[in-house]
């Protein structure tokens, strides 16, 4: 039996135990939230970031290492296996896909072989690689040398990775443009262009045989750009709209990235394949652009990667594929100054490069919350429950 003065606790009649074991409860959830708290600005975010070079005023990729992981970004696209990046990040745990776009030499065996021992192996396991792309749009391009060449080096990377023991890590595949769709809307009527059936059809066969995703670049901002009186920008920028039906399966789309997956899908279904997952190996939006270049602005471009990054923080997925949260590499970290074309190719950036934000996501330095605004405000976040709490609190103490 309890001493008696711990008896007395349990008497309901008892005012001041009531109120003690009422603070009790109030420390109790107050202590539930704070772990909320803490949770969530330690998860990792959902999406991946590219990392391109093409600027000669980057910062040290040891700078880019504490830099996303401030932000708890913990997925990166290069598109080379830059060693001294490699290293920036060993034991870091961030999660790496590295690329090779000579082609006409990985085609040789031995030469692949020799790729993947000296620019990948000794870097596992410290730095987590866990993808080589081969090759980037290649099948969009004009190079029929390189296209003939595409899979064969695929495959010869492919077989590199496995005759050295790091299939289990590692796998292969290439990134396309959307552009080698001949059709995407409605998007169940999505079909690869005629012309490339030839070295996409025997692409998905290996993709299936060895498990590995279809990587696609998609940029609705180029759709936007070419037809701003035609294609809605807020459909384009994923705000609200009332959005598209697709005739023939019924399901509505109320933003452009969406649709074009989905169209991605039924062209692969086309092409006899339904056991192959789409990624997005790029999108984005610039912040700026030519004087022709419609659309081409920070508010736009954080609106489109805000709304996007929200989205992929609620884990949603396509109306095709609802059970399969999108994945996606937004295209890019830094603003590059030495990329050819036109104004926007150089202002895709999300940081400039001496490491402050282009404009602001909603980062608070630690993580992005699926419902946080767009605020330059650094306020401390007060959660249901601990205002909850505070009230009670007050009321009954």
């Amino acid at each position: 039996m309890a001493p008696a003065e711990l008896r007395t606790v349990a008497v309901p009649s008892s005012p001041l135990p009531l109120r003690v074991l009422l603070l009790l409860l109030l420390l109790s959830l107050l202590a539930v939230s704070a772990v909320d708290v803490v949770s969530a600005a330690t998860a990792p975010l959902k999406f991946g970031i590219n990392y391109g070079q093409i600027a000669n005023n980057l910062p040290h990729p040891t700078q880019v290492s504490g830099l996303l992981r401030s932000l708890n970004v913990n997925r990166v696209k290069l598109y080379d296996a830059d060693p001294a990046v490699l290293t920036a990040f060993a034991g870091t745990g961030v999660e790496f896909i590295v690329g090779n776009e000579d082609l006409q030499n990985l085609t040789d065996a031995r030469k692949a072989r020799a790729w993947v021992a000296q620019h990948v192996q000794p870097f596992l396991p410290g730095t987590r690689i866990t993808c080589i792309t081969v090759g980037n749009e290649v099948l969009s391009g004009k190079d029929t040398a390189a296209m003939q060449n595409l899979l064969p080096a695929m495959q010869a990377v492919y077989q590199a990775v496995s005759d050295l023991g790091l299939a289990a890590q590692v796998n292969v595949s290439t990134a396309h443009s959307v552009n080698i769709l001949a059709s995407s809307y409605p998007p169940s009527s999505g079909v690869f262009r005629e012309e490339l059936a030839q070295y996409i059809q025997p692409i998905l066969n290996f993709h299936a045989e060895v498990r590995s995703p279809f990587l696609i670049n998609a940029y609705p901002f180029f759709a936007y750009k070419a037809s701003p009186g035609s294609v809605s920008l807020p459909y384009v920028l994923f705000e609200p709209n009332p959005g598209v039906v697709d005739p023939n399966t019924n399901l509505t789309y109320d933003n452009m990235l969406y649709a074009q997956i989905d169209a991605v899908y039924a062209a692969m279904k086309a092409m006899g394949h339904t056991d192959l997952t789409v990624r997005i190996s790029e999108t984005g939006w610039p912040s700026k652009g030519d004087e022709n270049e419609v659309g081409a602005t920070v508010a736009n471009a954080a609106a489109y990667n805000g709304n996007l990054m929200k989205r992929i923080a609620m884990g949603q997925g396509t109306p095709l594929k609802p059970d399969v949260p999108i994945d996606v590499f937004v295209f890019a970290l830094f603003n590059e100054d030495m990329k050819p074309g036109p104004a926007s190719e150089r202002n895709y950036g999300l940081f400039y490069p001496n490491g402050t934000p282009v404009y602001n996501l909603g980062f608070n330095g630690a993580s992005f919350s699926p419902s946080q605004t767009f605020s330059s405000s650094s306020k401390p976040t007060i959660t249901f429950l601990m205002a909850v709490v505070v009230l009670l609190a007050g009321f009954f103490l």
